[in-house]
């Protein structure tokens, strides 16, 4: 079970929804890879975000400025996307899917929440990624994550992917990230791509692949 929330595009979609990343999915599909994973591609919502002029636009959250997307952030926006995540993983739950085969992921937007309502999740999960993110709420979390939330996913393994020349969200709000999960006690397997920008590429889709291969185990191969 593979769930992913995208935010952004990756080079080639065609808009800023959960759709922009069927092709992901659909290539599996023909190299006959994880064949037996159910890949869901929730949108965000359209809301009022404030550097959009407080016009709508998708989003799990509101943007309040992008000068400093670390720091300036709306936690109940945030929180509410949170518990939006976390039924859907009890959806897939009471449909007989086992928590330890459900990963939780997206770019941008959609993996910064991926990562919090990760780190937040009542249910052990496969793993956790994050493609050109950025660390939620980080002076709350750990009043946040209560010693059973930890222990449910203490030993999740998190993958974050992120260019060195990304304007939007900065390389080092995603290695910072990095580093105070680490220092949590998460396991983090940070990669950087020389000459990217806010967006995915080959590489980088490959190296998530392998990742994923190796949560989901040998039954997702062909």
């Amino acid at each position: 079970m593979y769930l992913t929330d995208p935010h952004a595009r990756p080079q080639g979609a065609h808009n800023d929804s959960g759709h922009g990343w069927l092709s992901m999915a659909e290539n599996y599909r023909r190299r006959g890879k994880f064949e037996d994973v159910a890949f869901i591609f929730p949108n965000a919502p359209n809301i009022p975000v404030t550097v959009n002029f407080g016009m709508q636009m998708p989003g799990w959250y509101d943007i309040i400025a992008f000068n400093d997307l670390a720091q300036a952030q709306d936690q109940p926006g945030i929180l509410k996307s949170r518990d939006y995540f976390h039924s859907l993983i009890k959806a897939e739950i009471d449909k007989g899917i086992p928590s330890s085969r459900i990963i939780l992921g997206g770019f941008s937007q959609g993996g910064s929440i991926s990562i919090f309502a990760g780190l937040t999740s009542p249910y052990p999960l496969a793993g956790i990624f994050g493609l050109s993110s950025y660390l939620l709420l980080a002076d709350a979390l750990p009043k946040l994550i209560t010693p059973a939330l930890k222990s449910a996913n203490s030993s999740t393994p998190i993958f974050m992917g992120h260019g060195d020349s990304d304007p939007l969200v900065k390389l080092e709000w995603g290695q910072r990230t990095a580093e105070v999960l680490k220092g949590m006690g998460w396991k983090v397997d940070m990669r950087v791509y020389k000459g990217l920008v806010h967006s995915a590429d080959p590489k980088e889709m490959d190296d998530l692949e392998g990742w994923l291969s190796e949560r989901l185990g040998a039954s997702s191969e062909q």
